[in-house]
C-alpha cells in the first residue's frame, strides 16, 4: 500500500512553462509545482499570486502536483 500523499496550501510565484510553476509553501520552502493532469488537459493557466492546492509525496518535498485553486475558506 503506497503511503498518504500530502495536501498543502501554495501561492504560485512564477510560471515558468505551460504546465510548471514555482510555489511558495506556508513555512517559506519555494518548490516546483506542475498541474495535475486533468488542469492540463484542460490548459488551465494561473496568474502569480494564486493561492492552490498542492499534492505533495511524503518522499520528496521540492515537487508537487497543482490539485485546484484553493477556495476562499482554504486560503484563510
Amino acid at each position: 500500500m503506497p503511503d498518504p500523499t500530502i495536501h498543502a496550501l501554495g501561492v504560485l510565484c512564477e510560471r515558468l512553462r505551460d504546465v510548471l510553476y514555482r510555489a511558495d509553501l506556508p513555512n517559506g520552502k519555494r518548490i516546483l509545482a506542475h498541474l495535475s493532469k486533468p488542469l492540463a488537459d484542460r490548459k488551465v493557466e494561473f496568474e502569480p499570486g494564486t493561492r492552490v492546492i498542492l499534492e505533495l509525496t511524503p518522499y520528496d518535498f521540492d515537487s508537487a502536483r497543482i490539485l485546484r485553486e484553493a477556495t476562499a475558506e482554504e486560503a484563510g
